[in-house]
């Protein structure tokens, strides 16, 4: 990448509990042909994988910092430099305060974070209703007996929601930084939540359309939900709109006693 490209392209991250909307979210920004609102990234574990190589006897043994910090450095532009759009949407938990701190010194430039927030309990609805309508779907695939082994699973302290739940919480403290977006705000009106990003992004609106929608393909890319299960990320092509979940009343009631106060 050009010092000329690096300069013209830039960098924002999607901060989102799975089931709040990050597909149909990317599936909407992916329209536009300036814009590549990515699936969920592996960049950040990249990052995390370096630095845990400073824990190792062999870097021990011959600590040269330099070298991989000049890695860590690079990391986002070697991993974007053949995408051809000119504004990349990373998914991903940028701001955990361990992830935080790796991009403050590696990342080296300004970046601003969009964030999905849905409240917790809807979040479970829609993993439930898929999770029941899907029998490959991940969590049938353990030994969990019932709904609330299931939930908790999903809700374990190194899974995805925590993750990016925590993210959420850090999000809060760097309003500066953060443009938030509520998911019924999002399936409401569309529209004027896409406005207030395009301002978020300080780039000119592109006129995007709100039915018929795509589903997510980047760059020749799509998801292979063989791995987590069908219709993991299947965004609903008709229109979008706010539907009632009826799995909510089915949540057990220890997680909701658990979980329940989290709401945005």
């Amino acid at each position: 990448m050009t010092s000329e490209q690096k300069k013209n392209k830039k960098l924002f991250f999607l901060i989102a509990m799975p089931r709040s909307g990050n597909t149909l979210f990317a599936s909407i920004m992916n329209q536009n042909p300036e814009i590549a609102a990515t699936a969920n990234s592996i960049t950040l574990e990249i990052m995390k994988v370096l630095f845990l190589l400073k824990k190792t006897d062999v870097f021990e043994n011959f600590p040269d910092h330099k070298s991989l910090d000049n890695v860590l450095d690079s990391v986002y532009d070697l991993y974007y430099k053949d995408w051809p759009q000119r504004i990349i949407i990373d998914r991903g938990p940028v701001i955990t305060p361990g992830n935080f701190e790796l991009m403050q010194k590696h990342f080296k430039r300004p970046f601003k974070c969009i964030v999905l927030l849905r409240d917790l309990m809807d979040v479970l609805a829609s993993y439930m209703q898929w999770y029941t309508e899907n029998p490959d779907a991940f969590p049938n695939r353990y030994s969990c007996k019932n709904d609330e082994e299931k939930l908790s699973m999903i809700m374990n302290k190194d899974g995805a929601v925590a993750k990016d739940l925590e993210a959420i919480k850090n999000a809060f403290k760097h309003p500066d930084i953060c443009h938030f977006i509520k998911y019924d705000d999002l399936t409401t009106n569309p529209e004027e939540e896409m406005h207030k990003v395009y301002k978020f992004l300080e780039e000119p609106y592109f006129n995007h359309r709100f039915i018929d929608l795509d589903q997510i393909k980047i760059n020749g890319l799509s998801y292979n939900d063989n791995v987590v299960g069908k219709d993991m990320h299947t965004v609903k092509k008709e229109k979008i709109e706010k539907t009632y979940n009826p799995y909510i009343e089915k949540i057990p009631q220890r997680i909701k006693d658990k979980y329940g106060y989290i709401t945005f």
